[in-house]
C-alpha cells in the first residue's frame, strides 16, 4: 500500500496553505485523481513565477524542487512550457499560489508531507 497523498488532497491542501497565509491559490489544471503529479506554480505579488516539481531523491523521498523560472522580459516562453508539460501529460495538475515568501510557503510544503 502506498503512503502517497491522493494528488487531489494534496492538491486541496495546498491551497488551504496559502489561503491562511494570506495568499491566493487556484488550480490551473485538474489532474489524475489520486495518481496526478503535482506541478507548483509560485508568485509574489503575480510577479516572477517559478515552476516546482517533486523530484525523487537518493533516499527515496520526492521533494519539490525548482525546475523552471519565468523570464520577465519574455512571460508567454513560461506560459507555453507550462501549456507543453500539459500536453505531455495530462494527469499533471498545475497549481498556482500568488504567496508572500514563495520559498518558505515551498518548505512548509515539505514539512506536511
Amino acid at each position: 500500500m502506498s503512503t502517497r497523498l491522493p494528488a487531489q488532497l494534496e492538491a486541496s491542501a495546498i491551497l488551504r496553505l496559502a489561503e491562511s497565509q494570506g495568499g491566493f491559490g487556484a488550480v490551473l489544471a485538474k489532474g489524475e485523481r489520486d495518481a496526478g503529479t503535482i506541478l507548483l506554480v509560485t508568485t509574489c505579488r503575480g510577479q516572477a513565477g517559478q515552476l516546482y516539481e517533486r523530484m525523487p531523491q537518493l533516499d527515496g523521498s520526492r521533494i519539490f524542487v525548482a525546475t523552471k523560472a519565468e523570464n520577465p522580459e519574455n512571460p508567454q516562453e513560461f506560459s507555453e512550457y507550462l501549456a507543453r508539460r500539459r500536453q505531455q501529460d495530462p494527469d499533471i495538475w498545475l497549481i498556482e499560489v500568488d504567496i508572500a515568501d514563495p520559498e518558505r510557503f515551498i518548505a512548509q510544503i515539505a514539512a506536511l508531507t
